[in-house]
């Protein structure tokens, strides 16, 4: 009997010692991105390795003014944000009757939705322009350098995903909740948003950390949506450090911590609903 704890300890020891070096391997390009952005060019060339000789705050400093922090981090707290409350409103309600009605056409519904999730953004960024160019040569609808028509086509790209969690969340919730709800005299209206929006916590917390990474970081679409300087997005901003010809490492770096530092927090604050939302949504 002693042998085998002691092969279970050892084994133990093993698998953390593991997952130990695996997180180090993990963090370590943020660790890389932390230290060299409070160096200079020549520390920075000379070991990329090295603690810096001094840590100051002057490239956070020069990169914020270089960005214009403060208004590229309201364009994007304000895209962020709004898309994201459309996204769960419109996302939830649309799960919750396709799964309450159950029909055919309901079936074919969600299998759009999931089957849209597997089309790379890249085939479609064209033909998207293209189309947001024409609207706003008929309707005269201002769909392209503004930041209402990045939230939309934020909802539009986000909803598949959003659908699909809380499709499957939704299953979870007792539907004779909702039937006495509504002897009780609830509206359709009431139901939802007394009886099984408040339920669905866990998966609209996933939903949201998992739209905040992806909206906050993308550069791809709003390099494409936005083309002034007043709209830039934090990391269309990021972007400037990296010239043609010259690269301004340091400055990069601590624009990109600039950039993080925001998810990281949002992200601390709710990770404990991710696995559970996820893994709920991906099973029920």
């Amino acid at each position: 009997m002693k042998s085998v704890k002691s092969f279970k300890d050892g084994g133990n020891i093993v698998l953390n010692i593991l997952l130990a070096a695996f997180c180090l391997i993990y963090l370590f390009p943020a660790y890389i991105v932390l230290v060299n952005s409070f160096k200079n060019r020549a520390e920075l060339y000379e070991n990329i390795l090295a603690l810096p000789g001094e840590f100051s705050f002057q490239y956070y400093s020069n990169a914020m003014s270089r960005m214009n922090f403060l208004s590229v981090l309201g364009n994007s707290f304000v895209v962020t944000v709004i898309s994201i409350i459309f996204i769960v409103i419109f996302s939830s309600m649309c799960a919750w009757m396709l799964v309450r009605r159950n029909s055919g056409l309901s079936k074919i519904i969600f299998m759009i939705f999931v089957t849209t999730m597997l089309i790379p953004f890249q085939t479609l960024m064209m033909p998207l322009m293209q189309v947001m160019g024409g609207i706003k040569n008929i309707l005269g609808i201002p769909m392209v350098d503004t930041l209402g028509a990045l939230v939309y086509m934020n909802i539009g790209f986000g909803a598949s995903m959003a659908v699909f969690l809380y499709h499957g969340f939704v299953k979870s919730v007792p539907i004779s909740l909702e039937e006495a709800a509504t002897i009780d005299g609830c509206s359709c209206w009431g139901v939802f948003w007394r009886i099984v929006f408040p339920m669905l916590k866990p998966v609209t917390v996933t939903v949201m950390v998992l739209d905040v990474i992806w909206i906050w970081n993308d550069y791809l679409l709003p390099s494409l949506a936005l083309t002034s300087k007043a709209n830039r997005t934090i990391p269309l901003s990021t972007a400037s450090f990296f010239g043609e010809f010259t690269i301004q490492w340091n400055m990069a770096m601590a624009g990109l911590m600039l950039t993080i530092i925001p998810v990281v927090i949002f992200y601390l604050f709710s990770q404990k609903y991710i696995i559970r939302g996820v893994a709920a949504g991906a099973v029920k």
